[in-house]
């Protein structure tokens, strides 16, 4: 009889179980929720410091231009809705801050920081939401560099050429070259069509596509022209005026010699 009652008596009663499971689950979900708020409220006050300094760039370099409520003014167009890499794309290329006006901003030295750089677009993009800044997948230059080739040729060679070299437009306006250009910025360019170009959005392109565009533009800066001196890569016509000018005279040349020395 000892023994049976010694062992009943050693049983761990359900409710014991149960209580356990409570308190860990408990503590458990206690400690996630307190290490997550924390962290949410760490990234939180980060985002908006970098916003708030967004914001004094923003009144010290840009504002004269585009207005203190970014809707723009009669030397500045609106702000408002065009996004994070709208202002990485104009900024981050030297563009903007405007040097002076003229048919079209050119690509300049760079007057910022990237972290100030990503603060400004960060304080634009919290005042209306607008195209993000591309994720890092789609700018490796990883993708099908046929596929971009063709996509390019379809949507992009009649303004930047074939070959990416660039090209004039209208007014004084041109096509920049493409050689040369970081991929984030190329993405960019379609994705907010600055200039005079075109917004070609997820829709007309898809992000695989362009990233497939950008696989081809380092393609050809990789790999250089088969045929020897591509003469900036402006097609026929410049090799038809090359050889015009500097073929037909090497024969000009060659023929007033030989007549001078049979003389």
């Amino acid at each position: 009889m000892s023994k049976k009652r010694t062992a009943k008596t050693g049983r761990r009663s359900p409710l014991a179980t149960l209580a356990l499971l409570t308190v860990g689950l408990a503590t458990t979900g206690g400690a996630y929720a307190l290490f997550t708020g924390t962290a949410t409220a760490e990234t939180t006050a980060v985002h908006q410091q970098l916003v708030d300094d967004g914001e004094k760039l923003f009144v010290a370099n840009c504002a004269t231009c585009h207005g203190m409520d970014l809707e723009g003014t009669e030397t500045g167009p609106s702000l408002v809705g065009v996004g994070a890499a709208s202002v990485d794309f104009q900024v981050g290329t030297g563009r903007m801050p405007l040097q002076q006006q003229g048919p079209q901003a050119e690509e300049k030295p760079v007057q910022f920081t990237e972290e100030q750089v990503q603060a400004l677009a960060e304080y634009v993009a919290s005042i209306a939401p607008g195209p993000e800044i591309p994720e890092e997948e789609y700018l490796t230059g990883k993708g099908d560099a046929a596929v971009g080739a063709e996509i390019f040729r379809i949507n992009c060679a009649m303004c930047h050429n074939v070959a990416g070299a660039g090209g004039a437009l209208t007014e004084g306006k041109y096509a920049p070259a493409l050689t040369g250009t970081e991929a984030v910025h190329v993405y960019e360019a379609m994705l907010t069509g600055p200039q005079n170009m075109p917004v070609f959005n997820d829709a007309n392109i898809s992000p695989e596509d362009k990233a497939n565009i950008i696989t081809y533009l380092k393609y050809l800066e990789e790999n250089p022209s088969p045929g020897g001196f591509d003469l900036g890569n402006l097609g026929p016509v410049a090799e038809g005026l090359f050889i015009w000018i500097f073929g037909l005279g090497a024969i000009v040349a060659i023929t007033v010699w030989l007549t001078a020395k049979s003389n």
